[in-house]
């Protein structure tokens, strides 16, 4: 399968968007009119053809341009890249992971060959052609984790298993939605899910703690996320709010269409056959309203959600400030026939 990549920024002039086929396969979030927190996991299988569910790790048209950005970031600040020393077995892991499937499933792209320890990779996209010794962080330009995520779309945590306890303890988190690995790191799974509002007193991370404690090799999980988003910008992290925060009070009922974006993550968690940690992948899609209303179900059906959120549910969003021009923006392609359940596009 070959991807059409595009050429476009997340910063500054954004000119990122999505062309028609990358609408369609926007992983919109929403099955029903409404939403409440749940832990919403499910089998990390292969879905439908052409969806961001089809391979275990999604390239699609906007990859070279979010690498460009990911080294953007980490030249501004290499913290956004960090593992504690005792996580270097799991990054051989992550390198491992992602370099196989990569591979296997966009081999017109890349191109893994193995004889022993000895192996060679080719990232056409990005014009990397790079011999190395697996298990030897000397043959690399940088250590593994660093050097595999800076050609792949999408953030990365590496969590560590013990004292009953996922410990966030190495990552590379360039396109995080509010919240800061340098925070986070040495963590574990409650204190970094502290924030979140309401689902504590469901009970909903003691559950899923315990789920991923149990989680098996060759099993992999995933669930959708998300959040709401102005102006096309990957990296809204805490380090950098002086730069995105303001953008938010630039939301006007004539150009709501165009600077507000659904930003949806789709997150999934393996099991790492030699570390036994726990990668936790979160990879960032966005779109613009103009562009989500395009396919009607999810325009209603969004309005519905927005319309009816709890106050603590958008205010830890961070959308109160122009929930009111988005749902009214929605509204408008809301003509209050009932939606089908499920994710996908009708055939309308």
């Amino acid at each position: 399968m070959t991807i059409q990549f595009k050429q476009e920024t997340f910063r500054d002039d954004f000119t990122f968007s999505n062309s028609p086929e990358a609408i369609r396969r926007f992983p919109f979030p929403f099955d029903k009119d409404e939403y409440m927190y749940a832990v919403n996991i499910e089998q990390h299988m292969p879905g439908p053809v052409k969806s961001p569910f089809e391979f275990p790790i999604d390239i699609d048209e906007h990859y070279v341009s979010e690498m460009r950005d990911r080294a953007l970031v980490l030249k501004e600040d290499p913290l956004r890249c960090q593992s504690l020393p005792h996580m270097i077995t799991a990054e051989w892991d992550l390198l491992e992971l992602l370099m196989e499937s990569m591979a296997k499933n966009y081999p017109e792209h890349f191109t893994l060959t193995r004889d022993g320890d000895r192996w060679h990779w080719i990232n056409r996209p990005l014009g990397i052609d790079q011999a190395f010794t697996f298990g030897d962080v000397s043959t690399l330009p940088q250590p593994p984790m660093e050097y595999v995520t800076r050609q792949c779309q999408g953030d990365f945590a590496l969590l560590d298993q013990r004292l009953d306890n996922l410990w966030m303890d190495a990552g590379m988190i360039t396109t995080q939605a509010d919240w800061s690995l340098d925070f986070d790191i040495g963590m574990n799974f409650m204190e970094w899910h502290a924030p979140v509002p309401l689902a504590h007193d469901m009970g909903i991370f003691e559950r899923a703690l315990k789920f991923l404690l149990n989680l098996q090799q060759g099993r992999p999980v995933r669930r959708l996320n998300w959040t709401m988003t102005v102006n096309p910008r990957l990296d809204t992290s805490p380090e950098n709010y002086h730069k995105w925060g303001a953008d938010r009070t630039t939301v006007t009922p004539e150009n709501v269409g165009d600077k507000v974006h659904l930003r949806v993550e789709l997150q999934a968690l393996w099991r790492l056959p030699r570390s036994n940690a726990i990668v936790f992948s979160i990879r960032a899609y966005m779109i613009k309203m103009n562009e989500l209303v395009t396919i009607p179900k999810w325009g209603r059906r969004l309005h519905r959600v927005l319309r009816d959120l709890k106050p603590e549910l958008a205010d830890y969003k961070g959308l109160t400030r122009y929930r009111a021009d988005t749902v009214a923006y929605l509204a408008k392609h809301d003509d209050g026939a009932p939606t089908s359940p499920g994710f996908f596009p009708d055939p309308e």
